[in-house]
């Protein structure tokens, strides 16, 4: 059985707002979340920026559930329930075992094992009681389903910084298999904690400023926190009780380099990219807008770029591309998440967000990134690409409905 799979409701929390809707508008007004870190403690740490989520908003998440969960958790669940109140849906309104989740998570509850290693090693104290359960990588996922009332697949996807779109790909499996006709799916991340980010140190791609996709002087990517979650229906079942359809997710392609752990190739996220053309039934000049995977860092941006030529060829240089990452940094397992937000909202609005904090053109990245300023233009088809360390890539095509 092969459904169409429609985006029914969006939510999200991130440094550029704590809804889907501030979310966008910080994107499309091209404002960077991107600052000093305030709160987390730094210890020796030589870089203390990033986009960072201030202060959550109100909630009333049961006290109970509260302190089984880590931050990346209660993320996933703010963004979910948001999700589902912009959808108009509940899982009380039909089968609950035909609503189902997927939260995709780059690494796993960071607070939690940082404030038991503390504990243990510092304050010869025993670990806390909920620490596994908090801190396991399928919480988020499990949380979610507690907090709504979902039954059907329900499950965890862990693969690096492409997470967020391999659980959405995931997703959508389960709703053309027939095996779910809602799907709440995304990411979610909380990595600005201090063991986090010295380990992030320590591999040298943290940009001492502020992240500037495809610039020439850009110095590497800078981690942020948040989370983005999707309804996903089969079109039949939005159909069915009259929903407002934001978007089709159209095709999907998923390829790994097979290559190096952390060294990206050409091929693989060529691959990516034209399997997804080919499951959506696009040909290259079809897609108006491609958010990049974008992280800032020297080599991922020119081997991007190239993939992206291999592609599109000429219409590489027609079409609109922008990295949203300079705007809420490289969220890690919720990046793909934020930027189906990105994606969904400029096919609405025929507005593409631009890449911000651009300063200089690189000759081997000289497509056309939107520097600094969104351009109106059509989008019927936007894609979004998502690359790893470990070689995995997740490319997503969202159309018009």
């Amino acid at each position: 059985m092969d459904r169409r799979v429609v985006i029914t409701g969006m939510g999200g929390l991130c440094g550029l707002g704590t809804d889907a809707a501030s979310i966008w508008t910080g994107m499309r007004e091209g404002r960077s979340a991107i600052g000093p870190i305030v709160n987390s403690e730094f210890h020796e740490l030589r870089v203390r920026i990033g986009a960072e989520i201030k202060a959550l908003p109100e909630h009333d998440i049961d006290g109970k559930q509260l302190v089984s969960m880590d931050r990346f958790s209660v993320l996933a669940v703010l963004a979910a329930r948001e999700a589902m109140r912009q959808a108009g849906l509940s899982s009380k309104e039909g089968n609950t075992y035909r609503f189902g989740a997927t939260v995709g998570v780059g690494g796993c509850g960071w607070d939690a094992i940082e404030q038991t290693y503390r504990a243990l090693l510092l304050g010869g104290k025993r670990a806390a009681l909920l620490t596994v359960p908090k801190a396991m990588p399928g919480a988020a996922t499990g949380q979610v389903s507690m907090s709504l009332g979902l039954r059907g697949p329900v499950f965890g996807v862990t693969s690096a910084c492409s997470s967020a779109n391999h659980a959405i790909a995931s997703a959508v499996d389960q709703i053309r298999l027939g095996r779910a006709d809602v799907m709440l799916a995304g990411g979610s991340e909380a990595p600005l904690i201090w063991g986090v980010l010295k380990a992030w140190e320590s591999i040298r791609v943290l940009s001492p400023d502020t992240c500037r996709p495809f610039s020439a002087d850009r110095q590497g990517l800078v981690l942020g926190e948040g989370a983005s979650m999707a309804v996903l229906e089969s079109y039949e079942h939005a159909a069915a009780r009259g929903a407002t359809m934001l978007a089709e997710i159209a095709g999907i392609g998923l390829s790994a380099d097979a290559s190096d752990i952390v060294a990206p190739t050409v091929e693989g996220p060529e691959a990516a990219m034209r399997a997804c053309l080919a499951d959506a039934g696009l040909a290259a000049t079809d897609v108006d807008y491609l958010n990049a995977h974008g992280t800032g860092t020297k080599a991922n941006d020119q081997i991007e770029t190239a993939a992206i030529k291999r592609v599109f060829g000429q219409h590489a240089y027609s079409m609109s591309i922008s990295s949203t990452k300079s705007m809420h940094a490289h969220c890690l397992g919720a990046s793909g998440a934020l930027e189906l937000i990105a994606c969904v909202m400029a096919i609405r609005e025929s507005v593409v967000p631009p890449t911000a904090n651009y300063r200089e053109l690189d000759p081997d990245c000289d497509l056309d990134v939107t520097p600094n300023v969104p351009r109106e233009r059509k989008v019927r088809v936007a894609l979004s690409n998502a690359f790893a360390f470990g070689g995995t890539n997740a490319v997503l095509a969202f159309r018009q409905v």
